[in-house]
């Protein structure tokens, strides 16, 4: 390693603004000028000193702890591990290398080995912004001298790149099952679980059931009117359809569209495998980006991450027809098709319906779009100027635009759910429980 660039603590500021003042004073004779030159020396020499005598590289074991998987949009924590390779206390500040543009707190800090104490652990946090791949750079460290006039900067190369996925904490059956509840009515909540077109059990009957729930046989045998509990089906194909193209590149709430989506088609995913369901995934643009077919189990939720965590939207059309055809080339058995996509542009709005409304009545369509709050207020917003008169009138277009694709899609059997970012994957998995619940699917 090389020896490193000297860096000028703030004492030996303070010390060279010392001399100063002996210069200023120059004007009343020439004495003040050579103390002025001599106290500079003297700074300079003792600081020439210090970087010499300051620790070196080797003195000090870096070693970086981060998790080879990050998540987007949470506080990822990261381990600076730092052990004293010699004799000699080291202090110093440790500086780590991050991307910009990602949130960053705690990457510097001062530390102090000594050999009673020659390990020092320090932990910071990390927040990337998206999904992609994350390169964390090298270790910077500022090792002080014994006189704290100057301190020997040197880098330590640990560079390493990390995955970031889709945030996959609030994933759990339990954190969607209240996210569900708290939109329905309790009523409505507690007989969802009842219905569903597989046979699960029997039952002795209770006020309020069905009475085309009653299974006479059952009740004959045991003397006591039975009726037949239900569940939804299991073994279903879930095939979630990601548009990747240029409609899906604008921003909603701070985030791309795409990575909204990205969310909601994970938790959707996690959802339906929970549940027993086969759930596939295709991102497509222009052309098919990636391709997993319908599958089950939680290895399987993995693979679908892996497959979406890099996906990126292209400034290219979306050929819906393309990745229809790729899809159900390979698969002719009856599927829950969700499509998350833009309705809000009208040039790609006909091609969809055309494609989407073909999938009727073989599949069950479901169309996912964002709400931008935004362009909803732009639309119902009273202008205050003339500009403002001319954006209302395009966001009213667009608005208008959209109901009427949404309509129909609606007239045709589809399914529409249209949601704001904070909402959108609940709204997406509230969409799957009701088609799994009366059985539509």
């Amino acid at each position: 390693m090389s020896l490193g660039r000297p860096v000028p603590t703030g004492l030996a500021v303070a010390l060279v603004a010392v001399a100063l003042v002996p210069a200023a004073l120059a004007v009343a004779g020439s004495a003040f000028v050579w103390l002025a030159v001599a106290l500079d020396a003297a700074v300079l020499l003792l600081c020439a000193f210090d970087f010499l005598s300051a620790p070196r590289a080797s003195d000090v074991e870096v070693r970086r702890g981060v998790e080879p998987v990050l998540s987007s949009g949470t506080a990822n924590p990261v381990r600076l591990e730092l052990d004293l390779a010699g004799q000699k206390p080291v202090r110093g500040r440790v500086r780590d290398e991050v991307p910009s543009g990602v949130e960053v707190r705690g990457h510097e800090q001062p530390f102090s080995l000594t050999p009673d104490a020659p390990r020092a652990t320090l932990t910071y946090t990390l927040t990337p912004p998206a999904r992609g791949d994350l390169r964390l750079g090298d270790v910077h460290l500022r090792l002080l001298g014994p006189l704290g006039l100057c301190a020997r900067q040197v880098r330590v190369p640990l560079e390493q790149n990390v995955k970031v996925y889709p945030d996959l904490s609030a994933l759990t059956r339990e954190a969607l099952a209240l996210a569900v509840a708290s939109d329905a009515p309790a009523e409505r909540t507690l007989r969802r679980s009842a219905e569903g077109r597989e046979f699960e059990s029997l039952r002795e009957y209770r006020t309020g059931d069905d009475y085309r729930t009653v299974d006479w046989k059952a009740s004959a045998r045991r003397g006591r009117t039975m009726v037949r509990v239900y569940q939804p089906e299991r073994n279903q194909p879930v095939l979630l359809l990601l548009d990747c193209g240029r409609h899906m590149a604008g921003r909603v709430d701070g985030r791309r569209k795409l990575d909204h989506a990205v969310d909601a088609a994970l938790r959707l995913a996690k959802v339906s495998l929970d549940a027993g369901d086969m759930v596939g995934v295709l991102a497509f643009a222009s052309d098919v980006r990636a391709y997993l077919p319908p599958r089950k189990g939680h290895e399987h939720l993995r693979l679908l991450t892996e497959s979406l965590y890099r996906a990126e939207a292209a400034l290219e059309e979306s050929d819906y027809g393309r990745a229809y055809d790729f899809a159900f080339a390979r698969s002719s058995r009856r599927s829950l098709v969700v499509l998350f996509t833009d309705l809000v542009d009208p040039d790609a709005s006909g091609t969809l319906l055309a494609r989407t409304l073909a999938l009727r009545p073989r599949h069950l369509p479901v169309v996912a779009s964002l709400l931008d709050e935004d362009l909803q207020g732009a639309a119902t917003r009273v202008p205050s100027s003339e500009q403002d008169a001319y954006a209302r009138q395009a966001a009213t277009r667009l608005e208008e635009d959209y109901q009427r694709t949404a309509l129909t899609l609606r007239d045709a059997g589809a399914l529409v759910v249209r949601a704001p970012a904070k909402g959108f994957g609940a709204a997406a998995v509230n969409t799957y429980l009701h088609v799994k619940a009366r059985g539509i699917l």
